[in-house]
């Protein structure tokens, strides 16, 4: 015998039989498969979601696309996670080695009240479309901010070598091509986290489920949303003011050097005016 919960948002199959002895686990991952997913015109099976677009392709299989690259699948074994990516990889854009993702395990369990068990399953009493919103939306998030992690290490181990001998000598070094590649990294972790994912704004489908607001709580408690976030936009801003220090010291170095060239100049012109005053009068 088969149970079938359906509503305008729910579609669950249950064996009376597994209801009965245990909860149906379900697999959801998030993947980084690029820098940017243009989800335009995929809409296939049922849509439940156009931003971000979240098609359910069967009574428990999910995929939810972010436009900053991330792509959540519930209930997809790994060859069809790899199967649909392949179908969009055109659609891809800077694509990468998935390195970055995160899964979590979904124990259905009807009659169950939403609950984060810590290091453990998240546990709910159905898988609907909204709650595999916002599902999706923390997963997305956190391999987002795992994404901008890595990113701003890599800038402060730049930065840190340079910081080092400045504090040392009290002086910038003179690879002036070290200070600029220094500056550009600054610049590009600024442009490319200026417009990431908003971690702290609540998913939209929250509007219209405000009952889910508990779980999405929990979730962001558990992978620590807000607290990466603010270290992500601290390390940030260190960077941002490390770009502006190392700008200001090329404009003073800069400055230097031309007062330096004009100085020896003025002391060249008078030299060849003493030299042909001394001939003239010799």
């Amino acid at each position: 015998m088969t149970i079938v919960t359906q509503d305008k948002d729910t579609w669950v199959g249950l064996s009376a039989a597994t209801i009965e002895s245990k909860a149906e686990r379900i697999v959801a991952r998030a993947l980084l498969v690029g820098d940017r997913i243009d989800a335009a015109g995929l809409e296939r099976g049922e849509m439940v979601a156009t931003a971000p677009l979240a098609l359910r392709l069967g009574p428990a299989k999910f995929v939810a696309l972010y436009r900053f690259g991330v792509a959540v699948f519930v209930g997809f074994t790994a060859i069809d996670e790899q199967n649909f990516l392949d179908e969009i990889a055109e659609r891809i854009v800077g694509a990468r080695d998935r390195k970055n993702d995160e899964t979590a395990v979904l124990e259905i369990l009807l009659g169950a009240e939403d609950r984060v068990l810590p290091g453990g399953p998240i546990q709910m009493p159905d898988l609907s479309a909204s709650r595999f919103l916002v599902i999706a939306d923390v997963l997305a998030k956190t391999v987002s901010l795992a994404r901008d992690e890595s990113a701003l290490s890599g800038v402060f181990d730049s930065i840190e070598p340079f910081a080092a001998e400045l504090a040392r000598t009290g002086r910038a070094p003179w690879n002036r091509r070290k200070m600029l590649r220094v500056i550009g990294q600054a610049l590009q972790a600024q442009h490319r986290l200026s417009g990431r994912v908003a971690v702290e704004e609540t998913p939209e489908v929250l509007w219209d489920h405000p009952s889910l607001d508990r779980l999405y709580a929990r979730l962001a408690d558990e992978y620590e949303l807000r607290e990466r976030a603010r270290a992500v936009t601290r390390k940030l801003e260190v960077i941002v003011e490390t770009g502006q220090g190392l700008t200001d010291i090329l404009d003073v170095d800069r400055a230097m050097r031309l007062e330096a060239v004009i100085v020896i100049l003025i002391l060249a012109e008078i030299l060849i005016a003493l030299v042909q005053i001394f001939l003239a009068h010799g």
